[in-house]
């Protein structure tokens, strides 16, 4: 066998294992490594951690999941009475690691950006530092590209791209003021990777908050930035959905039967993610996790698969259905 059959084998074996690994995985093959070999979630025990959109879903979840290692914890969101729910949970599953002044309830609703740096006060007011900030808030979208207002194109962006930011520069200039390396996280998607139909101004939003925290990963290099990005997830996300007109929800549910990644396995992810201080990362179930890596690495490949494939296919592997 010659030298150049030889090589041409090994690059053949290589991208059938990594296919096959695309296949099996529910997330990206440097996530899956580190949840194997990394820091474990119980290295980040004792930091401070602030979670926004915690009342539900991922960010509840992500919350469980840090709380059980002894993680100190700042819950946000719209909803008070959800969030002390929230809070008793993470009480009795740290198994005593935590008390309950380790868990900071705060009401807060995001797009009130003038109040930000009142309520970032106040988490330093009662812990007296902050390690990790998490931008989880947001809503997505279903709704024709054609027919969307653009009252509701400004709507999204003011509540997943610019309160997110606004927030987010307030940790920076913290962090830095602090002489600390800080760490910021926020929650993507992979809408904000590859784009999805029906969803244009959240996937809009998705890719301008790569922009903005790519550009933050570059000009602060000596901070932690972490992009992570759900695919399908069994959450309640698509009740407050956006849609195509201002006011009006989509008002849907999840069903039982769609192939979606659990919130409790996404919080899992997420937190091993902050653990090893990852770049950027995604998660989904087959065939997620596939498409991503074929579309990310062979761009002609995903205009050709869009072109030929029906818009209904596309819905239903956006909607893992």
């Amino acid at each position: 066998m010659g030298f150049f059959a030889f090589i041409g084998i090994l690059v053949v074996l290589y991208y059938l294992i990594n296919v096959i690994l695309w296949c099996l995985l529910d997330s990206d093959i440097e996530l899956f490594i580190r949840s194997l070999v990394g820091r474990r979630i119980s290295s980040l025990s004792g930091t401070v951690v602030w979670i926004t959109g915690a009342s539900s879903g991922i960010g509840k979840h992500l919350a469980i999941e840090l709380a059980k290692n002894g993680v100190k914890l700042v819950l946000s969101a719209r909803r008070g009475a959800e969030l002390e729910n929230v809070k008793r949970e993470c009480l009795t599953q740290s198994r005593g690691l935590l008390q309950p002044i380790d868990i900071l309830v705060m009401q807060m609703d995001m797009l009130e950006i003038s109040r930000h740096q009142q309520f970032f006060d106040h988490v330093l007011q009662h812990f007296g530092r902050l390690d990790i900030l998490v931008n989880n808030a947001g809503r997505s979208q279903r709704a024709n590209w054609e027919d969307i207002s653009l009252k509701v194109d400004q709507e999204l962006f003011q509540l997943d791209v610019f309160s997110v930011v606004n927030l987010s520069r307030i940790a920076v200039r913290y962090f830095k003021g602090a002489n600390i390396r800080g760490h910021i996280a926020v929650t993507s998607s992979t809408a904000g990777l590859i784009p999805v139909p029906n969803s244009a101004s959240y996937t809009a939003a998705k890719y301008s908050i790569h922009g903005y925290f790519g550009a933050l990963q570059t000009e602060h290099p000596d901070m932690d930035v972490t992009i992570f990005c759900p695919g399908p997830t069994f959450t309640e996300f698509l009740q407050d959905a956006f849609t195509d007109r201002e006011g009006v929800k989509y008002g849907q549910s999840v069903r039982p039967t769609d192939k979606r990644m659990t919130a409790e396995r996404c919080g899992h992810l997420f937190a091993i993610a902050l653990a090893n201080k990852l770049h950027i990362n995604w998660v989904g179930r087959f065939p997620i996790s596939l498409l991503l890596y074929i579309c990310l690495y062979f761009p002609n490949i995903r205009v050709f698969f869009t072109k030929y494939v029906s818009l209904s296919g596309l819905k239903k592997i956006r909607d893992s259905n």
